[in-house]
């Protein structure tokens, strides 16, 4: 199966912060310039997301240009344009892009608040940025909007 890489332009950082939830691997930094943008796609073969026409026309550029303002439509375009799967939420870290790691229910004790320590079973860790996920009570929200955006 082909893993499928993107880098995300400065104006669409709630996209990338999708992806990463969807367990894809999106590089975005807001405040890099276009052309550290295109050598970094191309160095790691990803394919640059953006709403900029002129990006996409440079030569040796792999992107695809996303049409909406709305961060829904923006993922609905890049599940068709790319036949993303609905994967599993919570692999990658919304703010680093590192992969998550499991954490022991001990290890988590102090680092969460009380109540989700005691109602959780699984946690997971950042290895860049140190924070803890688990699957908190905003998950059914987020599967319902993703369904809509697989149409499933």
């Amino acid at each position: 199966m082909h893993e499928h890489r993107f880098a995300v332009d400065a104006m669409l950082g709630r996209l990338a912060t999708w992806l990463r939830l969807l367990g894809y691997d999106a590089f975005y930094e807001p405040h890099i310039d276009d052309r550290v943008l295109i050598e970094r796609a191309q160095a790691e073969g990803r394919t640059i997301l953006t709403r900029d026409v002129q990006l996409t026309k440079r030569r040796g550029v792999r992107a695809l240009l996303i049409t909406s303002d709305s961060v829904w439509e923006q993922l609905r375009q890049v599940v068709r344009a790319f036949s993303l799967a609905h994967r599993p939420r919570g692999r990658r870290c919304p703010r680093c892009n590192l992969v998550l790691v499991p954490l022991t229910r001990e290890a988590a004790v102090d680092r969460v608040p009380a109540y989700v320590w005691q109602t959780q079973e699984t946690f997971h860790e950042c290895p860049g940025c140190q924070r803890v996920f688990w699957r908190g009570t905003h998950i059914a929200d987020m599967e319902a909007r993703l369904a809509k955006v697989f149409d499933e």
